[in-house]
């Protein structure tokens, strides 16, 4: 599949901000199934400078300073890319989870070693009994690893339900567990605190999400989403990504901007200010097949 992918961000703030600095994760990645052609950056008022760099995980980093005041901020990102339908691995026979869980207790190298870090505690998802013992009607000793996270997947989002008002960006984990609603990231969060708190590793994915409309609507510009979903490592297959939210497979149409440990390793749009006191966010996101 081939995308353009418009990702438009505005804030109008209550006082005008005197100084902001702001660091943007909205550059696709380029790996095995996807490949970005082109990405470019709109910022209005227009900065002196930005600059481009990997973060510690591979994503491309934008960075800006606005040193003069301003009442509103426009970010807008426009990319073009290719997606490809993963050849996905026979779940039913991957490695069984407790001996990929065992091997990060031996010497980690090259890949497993990447993904040990993955294992642990992050900023917003902490292992958690209460977790481990939800995940464990799913991972019965000897299951395979992949069959496991995909029943998890599956339970996950038969048991919570998607709700916009029901959390905000800083929901804690457990309240989600609580409340049992919220959002997609709330749902990749939780996932990734399940395999985590059995002792495997997983990541936290951003991205986009291809919208199809009901049969006969026309496809409504500028009312697609961010998206999060959640990615598990198993030896032999690498990382495999998981949707709970949507309980499925990502396949082409998913499309990744950057990984993390959490949403706060890729959050889209961060930005320090002096100045602003409240503000009016707006955000539009189209995802365009083209071709």
């Amino acid at each position: 599949m081939n995308y353009h992918v418009r990702h438009r961000t505005t804030y109008h703030y209550e006082d005008a901000v005197s100084v902001s600095h702001h660091l943007l994760h909205l550059t696709p990645r380029n790996f095995g199934r996807q490949t970005c052609r082109e990405s470019h950056l709109s910022i209005v008022p227009a900065p002196q400078v930005t600059r481009e760099h990997r973060d510690y995980f591979g994503n491309l980093l934008t960075s800006f300073t606005l040193d003069e005041p301003h009442e509103c901020l426009i970010v807008e990102a426009n990319s073009d890319l290719e997606v490809s339908r993963p050849d996905g691995p026979d779940f039913s026979i991957s490695q069984r989870w407790d001996s990929v869980r065992d091997a990060f207790g031996g010497e980690a190298r090259g890949e497993m070693l990447d993904a040990y870090q993955f294992v642990f505690d992050s900023q917003r998802v902490s292992a958690n009994p209460q977790f481990a013992a939800y995940a464990r009607a799913s991972f019965p000793d000897g299951r395979p690893l992949l069959e496991a996270a995909l029943d998890l997947t599956h339970r996950i989002h038969q048991d919570f339900l998607f709700d916009k008002k029901a959390t905000e960006v800083a929901t804690p984990v457990a309240s989600f567990f609580e409340k049992r609603r919220g959002v997609c990231q709330d749902f990749a969060h939780f996932e990734i605190a399940c395999l985590r708190s059995l002792g495997l590793a997983a990541r936290y994915v951003s991205g986009y999400l291809r919208t199809i409309p009901p049969p006969g609507r026309p496809r409504l510009r500028g009312a697609d989403a961010s998206h999060a979903w959640c990615s598990a490592w198993c030896a032999e297959a690498g990382w495999v990504d998981f949707d709970p939210t949507n309980d499925c497979v990502p396949a082409d149409g998913h499309i990744t901007l950057a990984w993390g440990r959490d949403y706060s390793d890729v959050s889209p749009i961060y930005g320090v200010l002096r100045g602003g006191a409240r503000h009016r966010l707006q955000v539009e996101v189209d995802v365009e097949p083209v071709g």
